[in-house]
């Protein structure tokens, strides 16, 4: 279970951040150290426009790989049918806490592409979905070795999920150029 400090942590960056960019930036290295995790990033997008970006992104140290690009691009069409978290993501399907990308079903998670995209080996997809489209997926992530997610860690996905979704929205609106 969570401790009410640690979700007292980040309801403190809520209250004393002044803008959505701050609250995001200072978000993910608390997670990363509340759920003990190698890396935190924000995959940002505009629904509408099937145009994503990631422009904020933790790392425990700089040998874990940097997934960071604040320019905003177009999603390849062929994404959702090579990844099947995206996928689900798309579909506002619950979050994903994966404790073993080696030994994941292919139905929950294409090896592949998360070996030659991210490198890790356990994670969370957690979708941030308002009306059933996805404005961004935050994903906490292990290397190296396997990771069981505790009954605490869902329950911090699951304050913060509801807390950034908003503050995603804001930004994306704010920050995406025709």
């Amino acid at each position: 279970m969570a401790t009410p400090s640690t979700l007292q942590n980040f309801e403190h960056i809520f209250q004393h951040q002044s803008d959505a960019a701050s609250i995001l930036s200072a978000v993910l290295p608390e997670l990363g150290k509340q759920l003990a995790c190698d890396r935190v990033f924000l995959y940002l997008r505009h629904p509408q426009e099937s145009r994503g970006c990631s422009p904020f992104c933790w790392r425990r140290h700089e040998e874990i790989p940097l997934v960071q690009d604040p320019e905003w691009k177009a999603e390849p069409a062929e994404l959702p049918g090579e990844d099947p978290m995206f996928a689900a993501a798309l579909q506002a399907r619950p979050s994903i806490f994966v404790e073993d990308v080696e030994a994941a079903d292919a139905t929950v998670l294409n090896r592949q592409f998360e070996q030659e995209n991210f490198g890790h080996r356990a994670l969370i997809h957690a979708h941030l979905c308002d009306q059933n489209q996805l404005w961004g997926v935050l994903q906490p992530s292990v290397f190296g070795h396997p990771r069981k997610w505790s009954e605490a860690d869902h329950e911090i996905i699951n304050y913060l999920i509801p807390r950034l979704t908003p503050l995603v929205i804001q930004y994306v609106t704010e920050t995406i150029t025709p």
